[in-house]
């Protein structure tokens, strides 16, 4: 079993059903699990940080800092100011895609078809770049703020040729993964199918979201320092947050 760093209750909970999104502050100190309910589930997020907004998830550097090609425990995001916005801090999960990004609308309707809201009302398909798009709206972001997406829940290898594969049944239902902020962190959801999942079914599932208050320690500093990358990228976070 994955360890833990939070050992009171949670403090709030929600719900994303499949093809929905949403957008929250996990604040300082904040841990936010995300619950894969019925397995088989994606859900895309991006992150920013809330009080200046040009700051955000710069995924490249997330992983040529790590040396890794795929998200697990003690992993963080790096922000294109050399900062922390998150950190994987647990996950039963094991394997998240930093790669695959979202479908558009021309790009759903060519995956899964018709599903217009005129037919369908709410049960339309919904595609991710507008999803996001909704929820940054909310934050005065558009078009020109849409970023790079971590698709939590899926699995993608890339071989020697830098082909990329789809790995079916990642995640089991009841998977989660834990963020921990060691900053306010904007992160903005939509849960939606991969884009590379080979299923020809519009069928999104359902995300539960709980909020915990992370135990202090120095355990989960640990957890985050995997790497010497990750303390530097810390202690620019720490200047920040004074």
């Amino acid at each position: 079993m994955t360890a833990l760093f939070h050992s009171g209750p949670s403090l709030r909970e929600e719900q994303i059903p499949g093809g929905a999104h949403t957008s929250l502050i996990l604040r300082k100190g904040g841990i936010l699990r995300l619950t894969d309910i019925d397995g088989g589930a994606n859900v895309s997020a991006m992150m920013l940080n809330p009080h200046e907004k040009s700051e955000r998830l710069n995924l490249p550097d997330t992983l040529k800092g790590q040396h890794t090609a795929r998200l697990t425990t003690g992993h963080c995001f790096y922000s294109d100011m050399g900062r922390v916005l998150a950190a994987i801090v647990a996950d039963s999960c094991g394997w998240h895609d930093p790669f695959g990004g979202v479908l558009n609308a021309a790009e759903t309707h060519d995956k899964y078809g018709s599903g217009r809201y005129q037919e369908l009302r709410n049960g339309f398909y919904r595609n991710g770049v507008d999803n996001l798009l909704v929820e940054m709206g909310k934050w005065d972001l558009g078009l020109q703020d849409l970023l790079m997406v971590v698709n939590f829940f899926s699995k993608v290898t890339v071989d020697e040729a830098g082909r990329f594969a789809f790995i079916s049944g990642n995640s089991q239902p009841g998977d989660f993964v834990e963020l921990y902020a060691p900053m306010d962190v904007l992160i903005v959801l939509t849960a939606l199918p991969h884009p590379q999942d080979p299923a020809t079914e519009y069928l999104p599932r359902p995300i539960q979201l709980n909020w915990y208050q992370a135990d202090a320690g120095q355990a989960l500093s640990d957890a985050i320092f995997t790497r010497d990358e990750n303390q530097r990228a810390m202690q620019n976070t720490q200047h920040f947050s004074l």
